[in-house]
């Protein structure tokens, strides 16, 4: 907090003075700011920056839906392993043991650059029962939800009963779909591909998710027929917000869970990490609709033989990627530990909105001695290791009793409304106007990096751009943040600040 104290300089006029602003003169001026970025050297995306600000309500627009391609398959076919060979980097949970995937998981890819979203589902058998069941909903689902699908056969075992199964499921669905022939290692394989026409879904396109032969033929051939924007998945805009739950195991996400949803819907159990895969759950909270993801509970130490467990801890990732807002979930009578804070710090990597939400705390409402310790030393904790994260709105609450459940749904909105806060590009000058010539940032070497306009570019969550001469300190922007929380409402949010740093263009 140091450094940040050197820009504080006492007290200013400035809430008073944005209180006074003329709006219309404000975007009037901002102009004028923008206009004498031409001076500067720019390049492609400063311009498209630029461009996107007289997009009305400043350029922020929701962009079409990805279109979507789903991969099922009966088990261990090598489904994941061809998710992490699109996607260049080992994502989804991949073991010999067969059905590790035990729900939908979304991830974003690229190739010749064309973005898609790629669902992974779990093995579909037809007659499952119990959990398999609900891995065999989830694939159907993932089918309904997609634009294509991309149909994985073991080429080396053939055609099984339960693919001719999957086929039919495929045939009622009415999608495109590629029936890819994995475990295709070398040539001298190929003629195993053969047997798959029979299948009655066209060409096989031989594969080795493992080695990679055959994936970029197949990925050519997908582009060919996959429409650029999705006719099937509107629904990232709207319904229920969606919600991660996070934690480190045994503080009590799968109890809250399951009182939010009024039913045992997640197994609870006292060993901690029971809950290894996400699981979606529509409920009801105060009137509205939410989508919950209860994750996998992010262990301390993660040891390679833990297997399925170190690669599910992932998934606390991908849970992030698919919701709108994190709850942490903190358990009152244990110490604030380092696996806490690095959960909350995956919160603001990812740029979600945040609730913390301290768990159990009926526990410190009986009047004894060691409660009364605890209660306070909590305070100071929060004080300590959380001050990071001072503006995330807090909940008090008991997942077993159910205490101050009617607190969350508040939190909740008000971090989602400020995740999606716009200040106008005028206002937004006028603040950094007032604010440098109240406190200017230091001399460094005998310059004075100069603000030359700023804009917000997008929010989820509000990112703000600023050009600059040269570069601000880390602690000038901690500053520019803090005061853009004290005069705007950004409660339950992170703020990105990012500069661009430009030089004046040479005359000839």
């Amino acid at each position: 907090m140091a450094a940040e104290e050197e820009y504080e300089g006492g007290p200013d006029r400035l809430a008073e003075k944005m209180d006074e602003l003329d709006e219309q003169l404000a975007e009037q001026r901002a102009e004028a700011l923008r206009a004498g970025l031409a001076d500067y050297d720019l390049d492609e995306d400063d311009a498209a920056l630029l461009a996107g600000i007289t997009q009305g309500e400043g350029g922020i627009e929701f962009l079409p839906a990805l279109p979507v391609v789903a991969i099922v398959g009966r088990p261990n076919v090598g489904k994941s392993a061809l998710v992490n060979r699109i996607l260049g980097r080992r994502e989804a949970v991949v073991e010999d043991t067969p059905g590790v995937t035990r729900d939908r998981v979304t991830y974003k890819a690229e190739w010749n650059d064309r973005r898609f979203s790629l669902v992974d589902t779990g093995g579909w058998e037809p007659d499952a029962k119990g959990i398999d069941r609900s891995v065999a909903a989830q694939a159907e689902v993932a089918i309904d939800l997609s634009d294509l699908v991309l149909f994985v056969v073991d080429a080396m075992v053939g055609a099984t009963s339960t693919d001719e199964h999957v086929v039919k499921l495929l045939r009622k669905s009415g999608k495109t779909v590629f029936l890819v022939a994995n475990k295709i290692d070398d040539a001298r394989q190929e003629p195993e591909v053969a047997a798959l026409w029979s299948l009655g879904l066209g060409e096989p396109y031989p594969t080795s998710a493992v080695h990679g032969r055959g994936v970029a033929d197949l990925l050519d051939a997908v582009l060919e027929k996959l429409p650029s924007i999705s006719s099937v998945a509107k629904y990232e805009i709207g319904g229920p917000r969606r919600v991660a739950i996070l934690g480190r195991p045994n503080v009590g996400k799968s109890s809250l869970l399951n009182k939010a949803a009024g039913e045992e819907r997640v197994v609870v159990n006292e060993i901690a990490g029971t809950t290894r895969d996400p699981v979606d759950t529509v409920v009801e909270l105060g009137g509205k609709l939410w989508r919950l993801v209860d994750t996998a509970g992010i262990r301390r130490r993660v040891h390679l033989s833990q297997g399925a467990d170190f690669y599910a801890s992932l998934r606390t990732s991908a849970a992030l990627e698919r919701a709108e807002v994190a709850v942490v979930v903190l358990d009152v009578s244990e110490t604030i530990s380092e696996q806490d804070v690095r959960i909350i710090d995956l919160v603001l990597e990812s740029g979600r909105a945040l609730v913390l939400a301290f768990n159990k705390w009926d526990r410190l409402t009986d009047i004894d001695l060691e409660n009364a310790d605890r209660r306070r030393y909590l305070e100071r904790e929060i004080e300590q290791d959380l001050a990071h994260v001072a503006w995330a709105p807090r909940v008090n609450i008991s997942a077993k009793t159910g205490r101050h459940f009617d607190k969350l749904v508040p939190a909740l909105e008000t971090a989602l409304e400020n995740w999606d806060r716009r200040i106008p590009t005028g206002k937004f000058n006028a603040f950094i106007s007032e604010l440098v010539a109240e406190h200017p940032h230091p001399l460094r070497g005998g310059k004075q990096p100069r603000i030359l306009f700023g804009t917000q570019a997008s929010t989820r969550p509000p990112t703000f751009v600023l050009f600059t001469t040269g570069f601000l300190d880390p602690g000038y922007r901690r500053f520019i943040q803090r005061r853009l929380r004290e005069l705007y409402e950004f409660d339950g949010t992170p703020i990105v600040i990012n500069m661009r740093v430009r030089e004046k263009r040479q005359r000839s």
